[in-house]
């Protein structure tokens, strides 16, 4: 039989040889290994790449937390520094001191016994003004008569029982610097309204009128022009103006760095400190609730405010550092490290190396209804003596 088979035209491959070459690969195949091949390439390049910027943003992460722990280390282990050393001779109280009294002692709540009793507590001590909560003022300026009708008592029975202690009449409100709400110092009809309230409470007797008018920006120029009319007024009364006044840049311009980092500017420039300084008789300042979470810390940080408030207060008004007679757990205010007699050692601390004999000095507790005997003891023992 025949083959019927058709013969293939095509030559044969010989052993061992390719067959003809077939179309060439499309371009996007045409890499080592293929599509296939060239997908893993790709895959390991993007890897790298997202390695890479993993690895940037650590260390950026890093670089930014160096810039903002460094400084902030080295402050630290300044202050703590400052808490180091023995403070002078002779650097205790002047007999200038003061304290500043609850709300209870012009509402009703307090009587000729407690009075009494706190003649005895502050009578081996330095404490010579009293800055009697008497407010707090409305937002308006005004002060009701109604919230304290034992103003005229106390004053009396102060001077009775404790003669040479001052009564001031603790004046304060919130002002509308960070919140829709609170007293506003742009206003002239307002600062009219505080300079008429100081009026009122000489008007009953008080020795003097304390401001306390938080929080208050640094430079505020309404503050200042309400100081000096109220002075006017305090000056024609042969009465006493003080203030309570915020901490002050613990590093220059400090406070604009921190208000815009927390919307809080907190601290005053020393220039801004110094004039409101100027113009009151007494300045005292709040040197707690400080965010310092050591004692020794704490001692330095109140070191350091106390050399800051003497090189602005001239010698002629009395400067007085605040002491925390009060015990909370949050974050600016802890209470293992502001301690009474930390604050008293870095008041002395401050006083020993910058102004060693000034006379018009002293500190002020904040505030008699929390003190403990432990705060009593530490003052008296630290700084009475």
């Amino acid at each position: 039989m025949e083959d019927t088979e058709p013969r293939s035209t095509e030559p044969k491959a010989a052993d061992g040889e390719d067959g003809p070459p077939g179309p060439p690969a499309p371009d996007d195949e045409s890499g080592t290994g293929g599509a296939g091949g060239n997908r893993d390439a790709e895959g390991e390049a993007e890897a790298s790449r997202r390695k890479r910027r993993r690895t940037r943003i650590r260390r950026t992460a890093i670089a930014v937390l160096l810039i903002l722990l460094v400084p902030l280390l080295t402050a630290e282990t300044a202050l703590r520094i400052n808490y180091m050393g023995d403070p002078a001779d002779g650097t205790y109280t002047r007999n200038r001191d003061a304290i500043w009294l609850g709300h209870a002692w012009v509402d009703g709540r307090k009587d000729d016994a407690d009075l009494a009793a706190f003649a005895r507590r502050v009578k081996a001590t330095g404490i010579r003004d009293l800055y009697v909560h008497t407010g707090p003022m409305e937002h308006d300026g005004t002060l009701p008569k109604s919230l304290y009708p034992r103003a005229r008592w106390l004053v009396d029975a102060v001077h009775r029982e404790m003669p040479g202690v001052r009564v001031q009449a603790f004046l304060g409100d919130v002002l509308a610097t960070e919140s829709p709400d609170g007293m506003r110092l742009e206003k002239a009809a307002t600062r009219v309204a505080v300079v008429d309230s100081a009026r009122q409470v000489l008007d009953v007797g008080y020795d003097g009128v304390h401001l306390d008018l938080e929080p208050l920006h640094s430079g505020d120029r309404h503050y200042l022009s309400l100081l000096d009319d109220v002075r006017a007024v305090t000056r024609a009364r042969d009465a006493q103006l003080s203030v309570a006044a915020h901490q002050i840049d613990p590093l220059p311009g400090f406070h604009s760095f921190w208000g815009t980092v927390a919307g809080h500017p907190k601290w005053w420039s020393q220039a801004f400190f110094g004039q409101v300084a100027r113009r009151v008789d007494q300045i005292a300042v709040m040197s707690y609730d400080t965010m310092q979470p050591l004692e020794s810390l704490y001692g330095g940080y109140v070191a350091q405010q106390t050399a800051l408030a003497l090189e602005a207060t001239p010698p002629t008004t009395h400067l007085l550092m605040g002491l925390p007679f009060y015990h909370e757990n949050r974050f600016g205010h802890w209470n293992h490290a502001e301690t009474v007699a930390a604050a008293v050692r870095g008041v002395r601390l401050g006083l020993s190396r910058t102004d060693a004999d000034r006379e018009r000095f002293g500190v002020a507790a904040y505030i008699d209804f929390a003190a403990t005997e432990e705060d009593w003891a530490s003052y008296r023992d630290g700084w009475v003596r």
